[in-house]
């Protein structure tokens, strides 16, 4: 007998970041799989271990700066991998750097990134993950130290990896997450980049000669002075997670621990900045 599952399509507005939160907690209750799509996210969910009261305790549904609606249905079991591959593409930043399934062929490019997001984030489709991609290629990573915070699919940190950096740490505090990133380093061959789980708390009196953070803002200000903390003299921040109307606050927040802003991109509203010391 196959198994019975409910799909719920979720109509999300913002698209981001209301969408990582809402894959994000709807993973902790349960959930099995999603697909992101133009509207919002699918997610499925086995019906025997689904109880309708628990959306009433998700944050993201009861943000007044997101609307989120949705519409629910049963469906027979399906080939969740089948139903991913067809949404994922690969994507190219610039000319150099091609993030591309297991699945898709091979380009000629400076550096061909395979990741296998499964449940976690960053495949370099959503804005922020694919600025961030163009500032590591317009950057200097030989020998550098580099710290990728709140990591997703690990793809900052192979990108970094790739371009030379030296010591490499990928974090997130999402336990797929920090699965899949040991997955993706090793299928990049790239293994020599030390995956963990966890939040700034790992971070101790570790120093780094760049730091990479695409989080969101709240998490963004609160951190800030962690990563300053830990950032060697003339090193980089890389931030972004955040909207244009965020930057002033972002700015003032690394200019009040010695942070100075040197550039921007800017992509559908999404920010991503970099700093220096």
């Amino acid at each position: 007998m196959s198994l019975v599952y409910l799909e719920f399509d979720f109509k999300v507005d913002p698209a981001q970041p209301a969408s990582d939160i809402l894959i994000a907690e709807l993973g902790e209750l349960g959930f099995e799989s999603f697909v992101e799509n133009e509207t919002g996210v699918l997610a499925y969910i086995l019906k025997s271990e689904w109880e309708e009261a628990n959306l009433s305790h998700l944050f993201v549904l009861q943000n007044p700066n997101f609307k989120i609606t949705w519409t629910t249905k049963e469906i027979e079991q399906q080939n969740w991998n089948a139903e991913w591959e067809r949404n994922f593409h690969p994507i190219k930043v610039g000319d150099r750097c091609m993030v591309r399934a297991p699945f898709h062929q091979a380009e000629p490019v400076d550096f061909d990134i395979v990741i296998e997001p499964k449940m976690s984030f960053g495949t370099g489709h959503h804005e922020t993950t694919h600025m961030m991609l163009q500032h590591i290629l317009d950057n200097d990573f030989e020998g550098k130290s580099v710290l990728d915070m709140g990591c997703g699919t690990g793809v900052l940190a192979i990108l970094a990896k790739m371009k030379g950096a030296g010591y490499t740490e990928a974090i997130d505090i999402d336990e797929w997450c920090f699965l899949n990133t040991e997955e993706n380093v090793e299928r990049n061959n790239c293994s020599d980049i030390k995956a963990m789980q966890g939040d700034v708390s790992l971070l101790g009196d570790s120093k780094y000669d760049v730091i990479l953070a695409n989080i969101n803002r709240n998490i963004l200000l609160e951190d800030i002075p962690n990563y300053v903390k830990c950032l060697n003299k003339g090193g980089s921040l890389f931030l972004s997670g955040f909207y244009l109307e965020d930057l002033d606050v972002i700015s003032a927040k690394c200019a009040a621990h010695g942070l100075e802003f040197e550039k921007k991109m800017e992509k559908n509203r999404w920010i991503s900045a970099k700093y220096v010391n």
